[in-house]
């Protein structure tokens, strides 16, 4: 696999057919590190390619870094799955200086790759610069209450995210709090998941104050989680509200 990304230029280059490339899928295909370095080095330059998986590779911070880096050059690619690979937090830090200043990219997926507070600090902040991404996914990562303080700081600066999955992360009652806060000041969020994230009564509680003071979100997943029924149907009145756009 790794000859193919070698040689992905060539190809590109050599036949039409390729040159028009919008979709590629390379994931289950154990590139790793080495692979997605010749990948990355042809997306500086393509100019086509729109949409690109690479998950379930093996990537790890060296090939998040060449990623990182392609980003910062690529004008076309709008939606990159990194999905099931092994990021980290160090490369999460590369592959975030990237996302700060590109300005084509609106999904990304990056669930379960190893991320915790400190990646999420990265990402962050990159949110608060970046000015395109419009969806992305961070279910199933390490990420607790501190990522989740780091990602509601990037919240309430973006202007952009409409959709953020944060299910599976373990964020609990005070990463709960942190991204209450965040809704009380976002304005572009209109999906939020936090299934299976350890939210309790009080998490919950904070969640429906910060909607109090949102208009936007329409779409909350509190699925497992641990909440009473009256809270629960203090949030769906709220969110039916943003839905329906009726002044409250």
């Amino acid at each position: 696999m790794r000859n193919v990304c070698q040689r992905f230029n060539s190809i590109i280059d050599s036949y039409y057919p390729y040159q028009t490339l919008i979709t590629l899928c390379l994931a289950y295909n154990s590139i790793g590190d080495d692979g997605v370095e010749h990948l990355a080095d042809a997306l500086q330059y393509n100019t086509t390619l729109t949409t690109l998986d690479v998950g379930h590779n093996e990537i790890a911070k060296i090939g998040a870094q060449h990623l990182g880096d392609a980003l910062q050059h690529n004008t076309t690619l709008t939606v990159l799955s990194l999905i099931r690979n092994r990021i980290g937090d160090v490369g999460l830090q590369y592959f975030a200086a990237g996302l700060r200043h590109n300005a084509t990219l609106t999904t990304l997926n990056l669930a379960r790759n190893g991320i915790d507070g400190v990646g999420a600090q990265y990402l962050g902040d990159a949110l608060q610069h970046n000015t395109t991404l419009t969806t992305l996914n961070l279910s199933g990562n390490g990420i607790r209450e501190v990522g989740a303080q780091h990602l509601a700081a990037g919240l309430r600066h973006n202007t952009t995210l409409t959709t953020l999955y944060f299910q599976n992360n373990g964020i609990g009652d005070v990463g709960a709090q942190y991204l209450a806060d965040a809704l009380q000041q976002n304005t572009t969020l209109i999906t939020l998941n936090l299934a299976g994230s350890r939210i309790r009564e009080v998490g919950a509680q904070h969640l429906a104050t910060g909607l109090r003071q949102n208009t936007t979100l329409t779409t909350l997943d509190l699925w497992e989680n641990e909440i009473g029924d009256d809270v629960i149907h203090e949030i769906d009145q709220l969110v039916a509200w943003n839905k329906s756009g009726r002044k409250r």
